[in-house]
């Protein structure tokens, strides 16, 4: 059975450690300096957690899932654990970067290992953590040549891992990163239109919050509906979108870079306040709220 770790035991990290875990997979993480919630989260999906020098002889691959502003650093990391071990024969095939970077950093990630043995593939993850009858997937993708480690991930997706390769003309490092950024466009930047949204309408007045509510559950129900599974969602994770939204704005570039910039900035206001006074959290939760009241009287 495959021998993987996990970087680190978050919401995702965990619940795809829980999918390899019970498919007979042996998941190893590294929990130095992590809360008692990651600690909790590790020991509910059974990882094991070893000192990061112990990892890159245990294990076949190496996932990296952690903050969007952490990526590269824990990449030096590894790699400077690898040049401890020089000369070892490792059973590491792969490092496996999975986070939302633009397509630039990842080459740099990619770039660490060069001239290692231990290959590396850029995989972007689409969907939200694995629970039962869903599994996000893994879009992934190589340097030419190396083909067979590739492969090897692939073949995960017998222990419980969607996995879909891109191939084709032109396929190569970046492009798994550039397909994730290109989804969170979507996804992320609706939710920081939605509090953009909020929050501006409440500046006004809280009537105008409340009216906004109700008329987005007159015109825009199916709109609506999105804002009120999303926002709670994202205003615990807003201080990783930051990274997250610069990177965008790095990736698609020019003027229209600027969107995103200001939803970098929108998420750094929302996770200011929930380490500060709280207020705009306040004001998005109650908007929320005045949602599903009027989402309530209109069935």
């Amino acid at each position: 059975m495959p021998a993987i770790t996990v970087i680190s035991a978050g919401a995702m990290g965990s619940a795809i450690a829980k999918r390899l875990v019970q498919s007979g997979c042996t998941v190893y993480t590294n929990l130095d300096n992590r809360s008692p919630a990651a600690h909790q989260r590790a020991l509910d999906a059974g990882m094991i957690n070893l000192p990061i020098e112990s990892l890159l002889s245990k294990s076949n691959f190496i996932l990296s899932i952690v903050p969007p502003g952490e990526a590269f650093a824990f990449a030096q990391k590894i790699r400077s654990t690898l040049g401890a071990h020089s000369g070892s024969a490792l059973p590491l095939r792969a490092f496996v970067d999975c986070n939302a970077v633009n397509p630039e950093t990842v080459k740099r990630i990619g770039g660490l290992f060069s001239g290692t043995p231990v290959g590396f593939i850029d995989a972007g993850i689409v969907g939200t953590p694995p629970r039962e009858g869903w599994d996000p997937t893994f879009y992934a993708c190589s340097e030419p040549g190396a083909q067979d480690v590739l492969e090897e991930f692939a073949a995960l997706s017998q222990y419980g891992l969607k996995v879909s390769l891109l191939k084709g003309e032109g396929a190569g490092i970046g492009d798994a990163s550039s397909l994730k950024l290109c989804e969170s466009m979507m996804k992320k930047g609706s939710i920081g239109l939605f509090m953009t949204m909020m929050l501006t309408a409440h500046r006004s007045s809280p009537a105008t919050a409340d009216a906004l509510m109700k008329e987005l559950s007159i015109s825009q129900p199916a709109l609506m509906s999105r804002l009120i599974q999303t926002v709670p969602e994202g205003i615990p994770k807003a201080y990783r979108f930051v990274a997250e939204m610069e990177g965008l704005a790095e990736f698609v570039g020019g003027g229209e870079a600027d969107v995103f910039m200001g939803f970098a900035r929108v998420f750094e206001r929302v996770a200011g306040s929930l380490q500060g006074d709280g207020v705009d959290v306040e004001t998005l939760r109650r908007g929320v709220e005045k949602a599903l009241e009027l989402q309530g009287t209109s069935k």
